[in-house]
């Protein structure tokens, strides 16, 4: 099992992370791309807001597809190019996290692999 941590003696999280999660050994360990919005179709989303919910939707389901859930995420990790947008980001990762927590570190950057990427989004998850 996880165990969220967040130390009396550290700052609280600005939001629904974790400053670290312990991971117990004899886990199965899954490390996920950094996913992009780009639909099952090949169509990049319209929009730094659907680009992050398609992200989100991607993770998912490579989640879901290996027996894995949201509340096996260990670590996330989302680059934007939009400065000043973690207020818009914070509720999408939030719903896809279903009320769970993991630590989560949010960068915004000059650039992505394509200019029409506005967010990509990378994570790792534990499962026993």
């Amino acid at each position: 099992m996880l165990d969220v941590v967040n130390p009396k003696n550290v700052h609280k999280p600005a939001s629904r992370y974790a400053h670290a999660v312990r991971i117990p050994t004899g886990g199965e360990r899954l490390v996920i791309s950094g996913q992009v919005g780009i639909s099952p179709e090949g169509q990049i989303r319209k929009g730094l807001e659907m680009q992050a919910e398609q992200c989100w939707a991607n993770i998912l389901e490579i989640l879901e597809c290996q027996g894995f859930g949201p509340a096996d995420l260990v670590k996330v990790t989302t680059f934007c190019t939009v400065p000043g947008q973690v207020a818009v980001i914070r509720p999408i990762r939030d719903r896809a996290m279903d009320g769970n927590l993991c630590a989560h570190t949010y960068l915004e950057v000059s650039g992505l692999a394509s200019p029409d990427f506005l967010i990509e989004i990378e994570a790792e998850a534990v499962r026993f």
